[in-house]
């Protein structure tokens, strides 16, 4: 099966960046790719929104797809389960399966971005992540490359093998922020070290879409061999 599924260490660490500079590395690479965002909560369509801008597409090119691209869409900007909650809806795993299966058919590769991080629950008894295993999907995740890095992806890298999940690559997102050189260094060698598992690689940070993309090429190059790995 020719498809992704991104998870984070916690909100806000990049998973929609990557999640767009991978549609574009396999668009560059003549692949029909598509995007989803299972639960979306919060401002709408924000995440897709990037995805697009970033593969250089706009909503017109998917507009018939986007019921599928976003099975569920809730106001409040929360974890999916309140969220719901919230507006008394249920989210339905099967209607999310149908959709990817739906798209799985029409293009050659699936994006899925998660929702915040590995254990977020869409209901009171289960996890979107429960999902993806059902799928079948490989993992990617992404880290915010920072100091509490390790503990993050240490745990995250523990929950999905638990689930007996296969990851195709660690990326390293760089932020906004000042932190000390060696501590960012430090986070993907020890963590290479502790689990074994695929560092595609560190993005630097940029405003600059371009400048993002090109930096992304190796770390897209990696990610699709770890996938390649796991067939």
């Amino acid at each position: 099966m020719n498809a992704v599924f991104i998870t984070g260490t916690d909100t806000g660490v990049g998973k929609t960046v990557i999640a767009g500079l991978l549609g574009r590395y396999l668009l560059d690479k003549g692949l029909s790719v598509i995007t989803q965002k299972w639960i979306q909560t919060g401002d709408w369509p924000a995440d897709i929104e990037v995805h697009l801008e970033l593969m250089g597409r706009t909503r017109k090119d998917i507009i018939k797809y986007l019921p599928y691209m976003v099975p569920y869409r809730f106001e409040f900007a929360a974890s999916a389960h309140l969220a719901a909650r919230l507006e008394n809806k249920r989210i339905n795993p099967a209607k999310i399966k149908n959709s990817f299966r739906l798209l799985a058919k029409e293009f050659d590769f699936v994006i899925v971005e998660g929702l915040g991080g590995a254990l977020v629950p869409y209901n009171g008894k289960r996890l979107l992540i429960d999902i993806a295993k059902e799928l079948g999907l490989t993992v990617v995740i992404v880290v915010n490359n920072r100091l509490g890095a390790i503990n993050h992806t240490l745990l995250t890298v523990e929950a999905i093998k638990s689930r007996a999940m296969k990851i195709a690559g660690i990326v390293f997102n760089s932020r906004q922020r000042k932190e000390d050189k060696i501590i960012l260094e430090d986070n993907p060698r020890i963590i290479k070290a502790l689990t074994g598992e695929t560092i595609a690689g560190i993005l630097p940070w940029s405003k600059n879409r371009e400048s993002l993309h090109k930096a992304f090429v190796p770390i897209g190059d990696r990610i699709c061999a770890g996938l390649a790995a796991e067939v």
